[in-house]
């Protein structure tokens, strides 16, 4: 739980105060849109040495590594902003990308029968710290008088904490990994196993797709609501009121979707109906009433990627498969995240309006429907051979012939 709370601060930290670290650093329109960009992108080129590491090592010692090149990152982009301000975010967002990719294949190999409990949980101390993150930065800010040192330090904080709680996991290694498989599954699979599969595709375009609008709507909400007349001490809220309808439909829909098929297709549709209202509200309703509504956004964010994480496990046949689902959709779906950001920020500077990238987060949201009832079926990526089903899914992740 400590090290699920370390997943967002330092990308949700950012956005509230872009405004402040383009007058103090200097920075163009083009570099607050790569810093908007850059974390994303990582998750994406970052996921597949996270499945190679974690092969090699064992996911809890990789997990470790990437709690300290964390806490690196985060004090590189503290102490040096003006310098490091690009290269302490892309190794943070690079000890994330593990962070990401691994937690869902831990949690299906050590406790399969509790994995939609433990997934709500991890759903819970994520939003926390994006919640945390977004709602301070701006008052620690001003009450520093603008100490970039301590606004963009104080991430690194509960990164060292993760670190040292994590530190009794590093005993188990890969030989106390491979012990924990089922009979017949092999924590290794040929080379491009997953990739085979239909449904590792769906998986992987749902988890771009969410993720995709998650992170445009993060980096850019803020900016759209000043445009319209916010006033620039609320921007941070924002973020927060996202967060917070992100906690709480987070929270349960791991479970319920854990309990069939049906409940997952529909959330599925409760999910996409919360995304496209909250996004039509930023543009089209009165500014006071648009960040009223922002936690139904964040509600069905929330569910998404409650529902995209759930399927890395529910739609795996064994935790070998899991992790390379998770590497695959990870790292294909969050390169394909890193267009939102991009692509918002380029439409808003060519335009000059909020129109066009809305109609865009709009588009995305639809397509996140179709691929996303697609995933929902209770179908699986299978491991190779005669390995057992070990599910964290429908049956309740236990093992059978």
């Amino acid at each position: 739980m400590v090290l699920c709370v370390n997943l967002r601060p330092a990308v949700a930290g950012l956005p509230p105060i872009f405004t402040q670290l383009q007058d103090r650093l200097a920075l163009s329109s083009v570099d607050v849109t790569l810093l908007a960009t850059i974390p994303v992108l990582c998750f994406g080129l970052f996921s597949p040495v996270a499945a190679l590491t974690a092969r090699r090592f064992g996911e809890e010692r990789a997990l470790g590594g990437a709690l300290a090149a964390g806490a690196a990152g985060l004090l590189m982009r503290a102490l040096l902003p003006g310098a490091l301000l690009l290269a302490g975010t892309v190794v943070v967002s690079g000890a994330i990308a593990f962070m990401n990719v691994l937690l869902p294949s831990l949690i299906k190999r050590r406790e399969p029968r509790r994995a939609g409990r433990l997934l709500s949980l991890y759903m819970v101390m994520l939003y926390t710290g994006a919640i945390t993150s977004s709602a301070i930065v701006v008052p620690v800010y001003r009450s520093t008088h603008g100490s970039l040192a301590v606004t963009l330090g104080m991430s690194a904080v509960p990164m060292v904490v993760a670190l040292l709680a994590w530190l009794p996991q590093l005993r188990y290694g890969t030989a106390r990994r491979a012990a924990s498989l089922p009979p017949g599954a092999s924590q290794r699979l040929p080379r491009g196993h997953v990739r085979r599969h239909r449904l590792a595709w769906q998986v992987t375009a749902f988890m771009g797709l969410q993720s995709m609008t998650y992170y445009a709507t993060l980096s850019f909400l803020p900016d759209l609501f000043l445009s319209r007349g916010l006033a620039p001490s609320q921007s941070g809220l924002v973020g927060s009121l996202l967060s917070v309808g992100g906690l709480v439909s987070a929270f349960g829909t791991p479970m319920i979707a854990h309990r069939s098929a049906r409940a997952a297709r529909l959330l599925m549709i409760a999910t996409v109906v919360l995304c496209a209202a909250g996004i039509s509200a930023a543009l089209l309703a009165p500014v006071n009433a648009g960040l009223a509504l922002m936690p139904l956004l964040g509600l069905g964010q929330g569910a998404g990627l409650a529902l995209a994480l759930y399927f890395v496990m529910a739609r795996a046949a064994t935790p070998a498969v899991a992790a390379s689902l998770s590497a695959l959709a990870q790292g294909v779906g969050y390169v394909v995240a890193a267009l939102g950001p991009l692509a918002v920020g380029s439409l808003h500077a060519l335009t000059g309006g909020w129109r066009a990238p809305v109609l865009v987060l709009l588009l995305a949201t639809a397509a996140e429907l179709v691929v996303g009832l697609l995933a929902a079926r209770p179908h699986q990526v299978p491991a190779p051979g005669p390995a057992a089903r070990y599910v964290a899914g429908e049956d309740g992740g236990r093992p059978t012939p």
